[in-house]
């Protein structure tokens, strides 16, 4: 068995910098700043391990491509904000939570099944006429929600801040 080992200062320095990220975005990490690092130390494992930062209270399969939904911040995470107070894992939650005037309650797995998962995409329709004709194509952040129309997605969402490879095309 392979052993991960997670230096302390990385662990601190991620910490912090996902802080900030989750404030300027409008975001809150869970104020108990030890169980936030420990979830920081289990995505810095995964990234060790997959090269890439799997939420660390699922199960990666090793394989980025079928991992994108749960790549923190997650797919999931918006929507468990919003029906929750707080994401799968609890290292995001909402402003009630962060300050300590309600406690973080379970959130049941969002994420399909495996034998689910890629069957079930998002259908958007704006509405039964012809689309119009557009100079760009629009593109999705499949975390967030955010739009934009350009030749290709951005580089990292500017919102949620995750990588290209998290963007679908809207339009």
């Amino acid at each position: 068995m392979n052993l991960v080992v997670v230096d302390e200062k990385e662990v601190d320095r991620i910490y912090i910098i996902l802080k900030k990220e989750a404030e300027s975005g409008g975001y809150f990490l869970n104020s108990d700043v030890d169980f936030s690092k420990n979830l920081v130390r289990g995505l810095l494992k995964n990234e060790q391990r997959y090269g890439y930062r799997a939420c660390p209270c699922r199960l990666a399969s090793g394989k980025k491509d079928e991992d994108l939904d749960i790549i923190c911040p997650c797919n999931y995470r918006d929507p468990d904000l919003d029906e929750f107070g707080a994401c799968y894992c609890a290292l995001y939650v909402d402003e009630a939570i962060a300050g300590g005037k309600k406690p973080a309650a379970p959130v049941p797995e969002r994420r399909p099944p495996r034998s689910e998962r890629g069957t079930k995409r998002a259908v958007f329709t704006l509405s039964t006429s012809p689309v119009p004709s557009l100079a760009f194509p629009v593109w999705r952040c499949s975390v967030c929600g955010y739009l934009c129309a350009r030749e290709q997605p951005p580089g990292i969402c500017p919102i949620c801040k995750v990588k290209k490879e998290r963007f679908e095309r809207f339009i």
